[in-house]
């Protein structure tokens, strides 16, 4: 896992097992992002097993291959769908194509769990939306900035636990190194990959969403630029940001872009400042600068303490577990499907209503 590739960046974690050995299979199917090799790692962790693999391309499905020997290489995409024993796909389609994938998956009794951003369109939305409804399958989406870092989800237990009392904001930064000579086509087409707010926003989004315990959220304002690419990549957006209000009287504000430089030493310096009303949490993920080049470092203060963790190695990915058995049961202890969707509806409202800065 490089931590200088944040296409590829693919966390690992320890064996803890929610189900035997062959009671629950999944495919993996579009290979179009690297997130794909996270999504897989999470649930093999939890103890399913991955029984396909397919891609049109079939280089991605020899890299694949080489992470995974134990899936099998599918001679197409209907092969995977009609195998009775996979119960979910998992897939990283380009971000415009996701949609369609996971239609296809529900309309032959799978359920899908997606890369984000899971829409580029709200006509994508309300086809997922009328599709889970129809067939009862499930459409999860990977937000890994919480679901696969693991100060982010010590940060939810404590808020859970009430170490800083209700939640009043959460500031986002999402910086990224964009390493543009390494990316497909595709990540530069603004139809494909959707905008800056529409595809990297939505981890902040969902997060503001999971910490702060609301609902649904108003889209105040937001902005998008192209500040330093224009010449060679005029549909890239390199900058945005956002402020929202929550149902519940909590606010946000996020800021998202393409310019961690390489100095840094890792693809992100991600952080959130979570703002209680009884003390603060501050989440360094991938790096604490200058200070030290592991990841998953949280500040906690409130009104007994000041306290620094080190959480690596600490707190495990509970999101994957809890999917499978979600899958089985027919639960929602993993994620609803109201918040995935309404995390993904604010991504497609801030690009929509999105000033462009010059």
């Amino acid at each position: 896992m490089s931590k200088n590739d944040g296409m590829n960046y693919a966390p690992e974690g320890e064996m803890n097992r929610v189900v035997k050995e062959g009671e629950f299979s999944f495919a993996a199917v579009a290979l179009d992002h690297g997130h794909i090799n996270g999504m897989c790692n999470g649930l093999i962790e939890a103890g399913a097993d991955l029984k396909w693999v397919y891609d049109p391309d079939p280089q991605k499905v020899n890299t694949f291959l080489k992470k995974f020997p134990q899936a099998k290489a599918a001679a197409s995409e209907e092969e995977v769908m009609n195998d009775e024993e996979v119960k979910l796909i998992a897939g990283a389609a380009v971000p415009s194509e996701r949609c369609a994938l996971g239609l296809r998956a529900m309309d032959h009794g799978k359920d899908y769990f997606t890369d984000k951003t899971p829409f580029t369109t709200f006509e994508q939305l309300a086809k997922a939306k009328a599709k889970t409804k129809a067939t009862g399958r499930k459409y999860m989406v990977y937000y890994s900035e919480r679901l696969h870092v693991e100060s982010a989800v010590f940060a939810g237990q404590l808020i859970e636990e009430g170490a800083i009392g209700r939640v009043l904001q959460v500031m986002g930064l999402g910086p990224h190194q964009l390493r543009a000579q390494s990316r497909p086509k595709w990540f530069f087409q603004k139809e494909k990959y959707g905008g800056i707010l529409c595809d990297i926003a939505s981890h902040q989004i969902e997060q503001f969403l999971y910490y702060s315990g609301a609902k649904d959220a108003d889209v105040l304002h937001s902005k998008v630029a192209n500040y330093h690419h224009k010449e060679m990549y005029p549909e890239l957006e390199d900058f945005g940001d956002a402020t929202l209000v929550g149902d519940n009287g909590a606010t946000n504000y996020f800021r998202v872009d393409w310019f961690t430089p390489d100095g840094l030493g890792t693809w992100g310096d991600g952080r959130s400042l979570i703002l209680g009303t009884e003390g603060y949490i501050e989440i360094r993920k991938y790096i604490d600068v200058a200070r030290e080049d592991s990841g998953d470092h949280l500040y906690l203060v409130n009104g007994n303490n000041r306290k620094h963790y080190s959480l690596q190695g600490q707190v495990g990915y509970p999101f994957f577990g809890q999917l499978i058995l979600d899958c089985i049961n027919r639960t929602e202890n993993a994620m609803t499907q109201e918040h995935a969707f309404k995390a993904a509806e604010l991504c497609l409202q801030a690009q929509e209503k999105a000033v462009r800065v010059e």
